[in-house]
């Protein structure tokens, strides 16, 4: 389908913060507000005022497209598609996201991962046009990648859980995941990194030890999804990766780790794959809105 209506309803929907906006096809931002993710109630309840208002005000929209934290229902043959499964996030597991939102607001909804959503931005309008398989990384709060591949979202048995890959740790470190204990959120995210180091951070000298850890972890991480996906965009987003410098120490690393067993395509090299986000701090939302698309 085409983005055909005057105006879209969109939310990036984050462990911190719902990012909800109305949107117009050339993805120009009319109304935006920020809505902490306190409990599911209050931030459901003020969502939906939000939108409400922006009605009111003659903002009409008939769909709505979330990109959201997760885990993800995303079969739509499920009795609980749209619904927050197993989350880490205090109050949100099995949480009605699309069909709650979708029956306030009487309209539309398409949901999917932030991070999937943030890839798909990415492939229309950002780094990402035109790779066939092209991956979206987000290392913030925690560590999630999302996956296009000819210009869809790939779900499979659930979605992707990127973040929950396994890689050896660096020397003397052990991961902090309650779940897995060496994945890359449990080592590598802003989360993770506070709790190893004792703490934030974001206060961390530029010669702290944890950005040498940090790099080799995501090295690792790249290594494997090129290998694994023959990925023609790795795009590394999120607040810890807008470290000056960091992205290109990934790079570095992952092309020690591959050790020149890729053979590169003429004209095409690592920083071609490895790259910062095209719509810089905007991929998740306008990924939202390409899920309408």
């Amino acid at each position: 389908m085409a983005l055909t209506d005057p105006y879209y309803a969109v939310i990036e929907a984050g462990g911190t913060k719902f990012n909800c906006a109305i949107v117009t096809p050339d993805r120009d931002i009319v109304a935006e507000v920020r809505i902490p993710t306190t409990t599911p109630e209050e931030t459901l309840s003020a969502t939906v005022d939000f939108f409400n208002t922006q009605r009111e005000a003659g903002y009409t929209f008939n769909k709505l497209g979330i990109a959201s934290f997760g885990p993800l229902d995303l079969n739509k043959a499920s009795a609980t598609y749209g619904f927050i499964t197993k989350t880490p996030k205090p109050n949100w597991s099995n949480t009605d996201l699309a069909n709650a939102l979708g029956s306030a607001l009487d309209c539309d909804v398409v949901i999917d991962t932030d991070v999937n959503g943030a890839a798909l931005g990415e492939y229309r309008w950002g780094a990402a046009q035109g790779a066939g398989v092209a991956v979206y990384v987000t290392v913030g709060t925690g560590v999630g990648g999302g996956i296009v591949v000819n210009g869809k979202p790939l779900h499979g048995l659930v979605h992707p859980e990127v973040g929950h890959m396994l890689v050896e740790p660096p020397a003397g470190i052990t991961g902090t995941c309650p779940f897995h204990a060496n994945c890359v959120e449990g080592l590598a995210s802003g989360t993770a990194l506070g709790k190893i180091w004792s703490q934030p951070s974001d206060t961390f000298d530029d010669d702290h030890p944890a950005w040498d850890g940090l790099v080799e972890v995501l090295g690792k991480m790249c290594h494997n999804l090129m290998v694994l996906l023959s990925a023609e965009k790795i795009i590394l987003g999120g607040g810890v990766m807008q470290k000056p410098g960091i992205v290109d120490k990934v790079i570095a690393t992952t092309e020690h780790t591959l050790n020149g067993y890729i053979v590169f395509p003429e004209g095409v090299s690592m920083r071609d794959v490895i790259c910062t986000p095209g719509l810089g701090t905007r991929s998740g939302m306008l990924g939202a809105l390409a899920l309408l698309d």
